[in-house]
């Protein structure tokens, strides 16, 4: 599955309840490191999450202070690294969805 075939999504989510494509993107950059143009490319490029998440130029270390549950499985408690750094970035766009302020949701 490639990020580009989610993302429109993750924005859809976000916009019913308020929120905004830049704040969906800002989560991202914070969870990958990527910047907007390096994040525009691999949504250009198809790029599947796999690699997506490989080739993030830094994981954000603070993504293991997200918690709680995604589609009934603790986030916390996912044992595959791939599917555990796709449910972190679900978790992050619930959270927006949900209405919760950026700064809580980055982690500051």
């Amino acid at each position: 599955m490639s990020v580009s075939s989610v993302y429109p999504h993750y924005i859809t989510k976000a916009e019913k309840k308020g929120r905004t494509k830049s704040e969906v993107d800002e989560i991202i950059r914070w969870l990958t490191g990527y910047n907007q143009e390096e994040f525009e490319a691999q949504l250009e490029n198809k790029t599947d999450f796999e690699t997506f998440f490989a080739e993030a130029p830094r994981m954000n270390p603070s993504r293991t202070l997200i918690k709680g549950v995604i589609c009934g499985v603790r986030v916390e408690d996912i044992e595959e690294p791939i599917m555990q750094e796709i449910r972190y970035l679900d978790k992050l766009v619930d959270e927006l969805a949900k209405g919760k302020a950026m700064e809580k949701i980055l982690r500051k």
